[in-house]
């Protein structure tokens, strides 16, 4: 995956630059050089107490970059599941009271050490996984105190945690019961209150809204982005999911580094999101579950956007942890090459989130993040559906999860 530290589309998304018989060489968890395993003895020079890891047989890839995820939260909603398996469509289970406010209610409700006990588990579900960095949500407090609450959480876990994580303050998720018919209200609320309280406490590196019909027109939605913008977040959508509201054509005119979801985007605005900087985030897995049509990606990838994958792990509409299915589902339903899939779980992810310059590559200066595989040919990723071949998960140069013999 090397090249400059820019958004992969077009040819760019094809290129590996795969090394046969590679060697990689890390000091101080990050990458100082890569070449042939024959070249390493001339290039570089062991420490004494260095340790070595033979990869003999093996695929070795940068860690994946998950950028949306959901995970502070608590309490499932497998009830809600079962009802759309029984023929209820999500839209009409949110409008009985379902869908995210059951789980605002939950968490709110929550101890803090159950939100954590939650985060934890997920995050160490999707690191078995091979991901290396994530992006946290929150936005199932939506009250001042909860999404202060969550964000913090989240915080102090980062400080531990093997994995690089990177927060979003997703307050602007749905209307809170408080604010009922009134979301412009809600919107001044957290512009005025909320926003600038976890901006001087450094809580969150992002901020979100979910544009959707029902929830945020696209008017309101580039009003709130806008005024975060102003405070100095940089900024995610949630675009286009279930109807074409205009989401994506936000993301463009704010500058957003992502819109996310884009199952409903409009021929017009695939064009718009394909000649910015915007990246789009594709989330096929949320597709399977709620049993919608798939993302478009190819349309997207033909027209030249810089397209990237990620779970969208909630517990509402895709309780799936795992990076290398979304690749699987990529390429079976969404119109991707394995290259492109690849891709679009690194580098691209990285973009999404404004650290290509150091994360979703393997090449000297970056981030010492990789993924040994059980495999000899990296497009057994895609080809092994929903079963990942993952031997062991290196973060920051440390062997963190393993299923070496």
């Amino acid at each position: 995956m090397t090249g400059p530290p820019c958004l992969r589309r077009g040819e760019d998304a094809l290129k590996l630059s795969i090394i046969h018989g590679g060697a990689i060489a890390v000091r101080n968890g990050t990458v100082v050089w890569t070449g042939t395993s024959s070249d390493i003895s001339a290039s570089i020079k062991l420490e004494q107490d260095a340790v070595e890891i033979d990869a003999t047989g093996r695929v070795v890839t940068p860690g994946f970059v998950d950028s949306h995820t959901h995970p502070l939260y608590s309490g499932t909603r497998q009830a809600e599941y079962a009802l759309r398996a029984s023929g209820a469509d999500y839209e009409e289970i949110a409008r009985a009271g379902g869908g995210i406010l059951n789980s605002v209610a939950r968490t709110r409700a929550a101890t803090s050490a159950q939100i954590k006990e939650t985060l934890v588990k997920h995050l160490g579900t999707m690191l078995q996984f091979g991901t290396t960095t994530v992006e946290v949500k929150s936005g199932y407090g939506l009250d001042f105190d909860t999404e202060l609450r969550c964000l913090q959480i989240a915080s102090d876990v980062a400080e531990d945690w093997p994995q690089t994580m990177l927060m979003t303050f997703l307050g602007a998720h749905e209307v809170p019961l408080e604010f009922l018919d009134h979301p412009d209200q809600y919107l001044d609320y957290l512009i005025k209150e909320v926003l600038p309280a976890i901006r001087e406490r450094k809580l969150a590196d992002f901020v979100d809204i979910f544009c959707e019909k029902g929830v945020f027109t696209a008017n309101q939605s580039a009003r709130y982005l806008r005024a975060a913008a102003g405070m100095g977040f940089k900024l995610k959508i949630h675009a286009d999911e279930f109807h074409d509201t205009g989401g994506a054509a936000v993301a463009v005119e704010t500058d957003a580094s992502s819109a996310d979801h884009l199952l409903s985007i409009s021929k017009e605005n695939i064009k718009r999101i394909a000649a910015s900087n915007t990246v789009a985030t594709l989330l096929p897995g949320t597709a399977l579950f709620l049993g919608k049509p798939f993302p478009r990606g190819r349309e997207l990838l033909d027209a030249g956007a810089c397209v990237a994958i990620a779970t969208d792990f909630n517990p509402g509409s895709c309780f799936c942890e795992s990076m290398p299915f979304m690749i699987n589902l990529a390429v079976c339903q969404c119109g991707f090459t394995i290259e492109e899939a690849v891709t679009a779980a690194t580098i691209n992810g990285a973009a999404a989130l404004g650290i290509a310059d150091r994360k979703g590559a393997l090449a000297p200066g970056m981030d010492a993040d990789m993924i040994l595989w059980n495999l000899d040919d990296y497009r057994g990723i895609a080809y092994h559906l929903a079963v990942p071949d993952i031997a062991g998960v290196i973060v920051n140069g440390h062997l963190v999860s393993t299923m070496f013999d």
